[in-house]
């Protein structure tokens, strides 16, 4: 199965951000620091000059990377259509048959961070949601076995965020 290359504004920023810092400020300081390293002589023996080198390498990896994935990601932004149904984008709120509660917002590989309660629009939770409204049972797939959720509730900003 292709993976979607769907990110969110906010997510294209961060990432964006990131390029341009790597690129405009923390790689000129590395070099910089580098060619001071060089300078002070004998090379093999200059634990600055090899641990910056391998910081710029790292740096000019994470940049050619980022460079690269902007490129091809797709922002999908919140539309009005959407309201009322769980897409790209939303919050979701489910609560299974024990009464546990979750809150999951579907986003691009990207931007996962499930201390955040982001999942993927490719896992298998996010792909069960997709096109659900409220009050909807959704069953996901799970290597255990099937999961029973109820949609409790859809936003399209964050549950702390003021209304």
């Amino acid at each position: 199965m292709k993976k979607a290359n769907l990110i969110t504004r906010k997510g294209w920023q961060t990432l964006d951000r990131e390029l341009k810092y790597l690129w405009k400020e923390y790689r000129p300081e590395i070099t910089k620091k580098v060619q001071e390293a060089a300078a002070q002589g004998d090379r093999s023996e200059n634990a600055d000059y090899t641990y910056n080198k391998r910081l710029l390498r790292q740096i000019d990896s994470r940049v050619r990377y980022l460079v690269k994935r902007v490129e091809e990601l797709q922002i999908v932004d919140y539309s009005p259509q959407q309201e009322g149904k769980v897409f790209f984008g939303a919050w979701v709120e489910l609560e299974n048959d024990a009464g546990d509660v979750v809150r999951y917002r579907i986003v691009g590989k990207d931007e996962l961070d499930t201390k955040l309660g982001y999942i993927t629009i490719d896992s298998p939770m996010a792909r069960a949601l997709i096109g659900k409204q409220v009050d909807d049972d959704v069953i996901v797939q799970t290597p255990s076995g099937p999961r029973h959720w109820y949609v409790n509730h859809i936003r399209y900003q964050a549950f702390d965020e003021q209304e």
